[in-house]
């Protein structure tokens, strides 16, 4: 039995909402009470939930996950309801949906840039920016805006996609809003797309989209947790949000990886999304719980030193 409502019309009033006055969606963004602000030290933990808009909506061995909006809502409304989770990052559609819930009040919003490279895809790597515009995110009184950057050397559709993520990198600091660039060395193995987590290949990652655009000021990175992190952080000045990725391992090794990866300097929080959402064991709220307990436990250790 699902923790949530299970009531099929709970939601009903969102797509009234769309239909008869469209406009509420810019008002609630425009009234909604904004995050006091980004502090090195704090660590900040968004929740991630733009996976569907790539058509990615697996989570583990359930190839349909994601793909009933009412419980995704359910789950990021339980997630966001923590007071500990700063903010959100979102496609336009789930974000306006949040908006309109008045899930959003006091927290950091990032919207998802580029969704074109579809999940499976014969031209995955060709990944376009089909999602928030710099200006849209400027409108909404966003923080930032994500763009995922994969790196295939042994496809050409890589350069586009490098100098696209430049482009959108130059629209956002003109604004002065983040850009949270998640890279990865990818490969095609069997017709599929597969990142490289390697250590070796997330540096190299970091240090080719650590070059794009034509300041890197109001540039972070967003990186998978892998082995020898000490390394990864080595390799980067710019604040770094860890990212959780399909769950894979026992929810204790995960916790582990992320609380060791959460100490070193230049980690700056945690976006996550499916991991917590839903995760192997217990309730949406027990993995929200659980995480942000790992951020507290290093603003706790430096104020302590």
């Amino acid at each position: 039995m699902s923790e949530f409502d299970d009531n099929p019309r709970r939601y009903e009033h969102l797509s009234r909402i769309r239909l008869e006055d469209p406009d509420a969606v810019a008002r609630a963004a425009a009234v909604r009470r904004r995050h006091p602000g980004l502090k090195l030290g704090e660590q900040n933990f968004i929740v991630a939930a733009d996976h569907p808009a790539r058509g990615a909506l697996a989570v583990g061995e359930n190839p349909t996950a994601m793909a009933d909006r009412r419980d995704l809502l359910d789950r990021m409304q339980e997630a966001l309801a923590n007071p500990a989770v700063d903010g959100v990052l979102a496609s336009p559609d789930i974000m306006d949906d949040l908006l309109l819930l008045g899930a959003l009040e006091g927290k950091l919003l990032f919207g998802s840039m580029n969704r074109g490279g579809l999940a499976g895809y014969v031209n995955e790597m060709d990944d376009r920016f089909t999602g928030h515009s710099a200006a849209a995110l400027e409108a909404l009184g966003a923080t930032g805006g994500k763009m995922l950057t994969r790196i295939c050397l042994g496809d050409p559709a890589t350069v586009a996609t490098l100098e696209s993520t430049a482009k959108a990198i130059d629209s956002l600091a003109e604004r002065r809003l983040v850009a949270m660039v998640e890279p990865f060395i990818s490969v095609w193995d069997n017709g599929r797309v597969r990142n490289d987590l390697s250590t070796d290949a997330v540096i190299k990652s970091i240090a080719i989209a650590s070059g794009l655009g034509a300041t890197s000021a109001y540039t972070w990175m967003k990186l998978p947790v892998v082995q020898d992190m000490e390394r990864v952080m080595a390799a980067t000045t710019m604040p770094t949000v860890l990212l959780g990725g399909d769950p894979s391992g026992t929810a204790e090794e995960i916790y582990s990886s992320w609380g060791a990866a959460l100490r070193l300097p230049g980690v700056q929080g945690l976006t996550v999304g499916r991991t917590l959402l839903y995760p192997k064991q217990g309730s949406v709220g027990e993995a929200v719980a659980t995480a942000a307990s790992l951020l507290k436990s290093r603003t706790e250790q430096e104020i302590a030193s």
